[in-house]
């Protein structure tokens, strides 16, 4: 039985990468497959399919879609509060007219939105501005678009509702998910500036903005973001604050987000304005988080099915086989496969590679964080490198260039801190 939920799992594989049907409708497919194939009934309280798996595994990362709506919101605001808009235009009069420091003052930026939310919003809210000042200093398009996907990736370690994710995707504490993802910090930051450092010094430079920036909807006149001035200075913290909460007074996710959105409200909303602002910011947020929550539900039940007694009795001799049991073995057979979370391959976390980490934490081959510490550390090369992913596609196409080489210029430096991560992971946990 283990190999035919292997085989499902296969074919659930070529299913994602033709392309043709939403990864959230394969997964909740998946989920069935396995877990009838794992015997489970159709009825019944416990262990069926339609409770444990569809009922269950759709709230089983309820806490991570709150926060991933709460992060989005928090976005919201600092976008239409001109938060964003500030950071970026105050770090490009700081740089002046040298393109390695005013590309740095970018991955700074977009490290600090990062934290507060990822995926495409987060490549807005820093590149909108950012790529065409780091192109207009002579910034190449590719190096342009790869600061703004490597600055977003320093951040990612510091963004709570990953925390969350891998939390409750792995049934780890807060703490323990926070004390694994710090430690991808260095790796991520140290890859981060020598993607600066030597792709700011390539060939090929451009000292001109000629690609056109993307209008509002409307008839032409100044948008509402636009009218606003500078954010003012201390609302400039704005990111900083949910990480405080969280990581120096051990404030619970969703409480520190919140805490996140209070303080841009107060800090840059007049008060009889505070309740539209946020409002609006909100139907917003829910706009952006409606994709990944619709994600997060298909993992829930992802993870429930693999998780039944049935697919776990299967899987495991199966995977006690495939799965390298020695530390040096995990760290190169591992390392070696990287680019599988790739194209929406089988190691992508927010795919099919949600199901395999909850068979290897299920089996207990690995302990669970040495799961945590794998699948942590290639969400760092999905972020920044897979041209299906929706931050790349839109900075490589606001950039002028193609996905693809984003992920050829940027894929180098991500794999080395994957593989930091991987033996972090092995020499920590295993």
């Amino acid at each position: 039985m283990g190999i035919v939920i292997l085989a499902i799992m296969v074919v659930g594989v070529a299913v994602i990468l033709s392309g043709k049907v939403p990864t959230a409708f394969v997964l909740v497919a998946l989920a069935v497959g396995i877990g009838f194939a794992a015997g489970a009934p159709l009825f019944g309280e416990d262990g069926s399919v339609l409770e444990t798996v569809m009922q269950d595994g759709a709230t089983r990362l309820a806490a991570t879609m709150i926060a991933i709506l709460i992060g989005s919101w928090l976005g919201s605001l600092m976008r239409d509060t001109a938060i964003a808009k500030t950071l970026v235009r105050k770090t490009v009069e700081f740089a002046g007219d040298r393109p390695v420091v005013v590309a740095l003052g970018m991955l700074l930026v977009a490290a600090l939105v990062g934290t507060v939310t990822g995926s495409a919003p987060a490549a807005l809210l820093a590149g909108v501005i950012g790529i065409p000042a780091m192109v207009a200093v002579g910034v190449p398009k590719v190096t342009a678009a790869g600061t703004i996907l490597m600055g977003i990736a320093v951040g990612v370690p510091f963004e709570l509702p990953i925390w969350q994710f891998f939390s409750s995707a792995l049934d780890l504490t807060i703490a323990e998910v926070r004390s694994f993802l710090i430690m991808l910090f260095p790796f991520a930051l140290v890859a981060a500036v020598a993607f600066v450092l030597i792709e700011t010094r390539r060939r090929g430079t451009v000292h001109a903005w000629s690609l056109a920036m993307p209008a509002e909807p409307g008839t032409g006149e100044p948008s509402r973001r636009e009218r606003l001035g500078d954010a003012p200075w201390y609302a400039l913290f704005t990111p900083l604050v949910p990480i405080v909460l969280a990581l120096g007074f051990e404030v619970p996710i969703i409480p520190s987000l919140l805490g996140g959105v209070l303080y841009a409200v107060l800090t840059t909303t007049r008060p009889r304005d505070m309740g539209t602002t946020m409002l609006r910011s909100l139907y917003d947020g829910f706009t952006v988080a409606a994709p990944p929550i619709t994600l997060f539900v298909a993992i829930g039940m992802l993870l429930e099915a693999v998780n039944l007694p049935g697919a776990v009795g299967a899987l495991t001799p199966v995977v006690e086989v495939l799965a390298p049991s020695e530390p040096w073995l995990y760290v190169l057979v591992f390392s070696l496969l990287v680019p599988l979370c790739l194209f929406r391959g089988p190691m992508n976390i927010y795919g099919l590679g949600a199901g395999i980490a909850g068979a290897l934490t299920a089996v207990g081959i690995y302990p669970t964080m040495a799961v945590l510490g794998l699948m942590a550390s290639y969400n760092q090369v999905l972020g920044v490198s897979d041209p299906t992913s929706t931050q790349t596609v839109w900075a490589a196409q606001y950039s002028g260039v193609s996905p693809q080489q984003v992920m050829l210029r940027t894929l180098p430096y991500v794999w080395v801190v994957a593989v930091g991560g991987v033996i972090t992971s092995a020499v920590l946990y295993l």
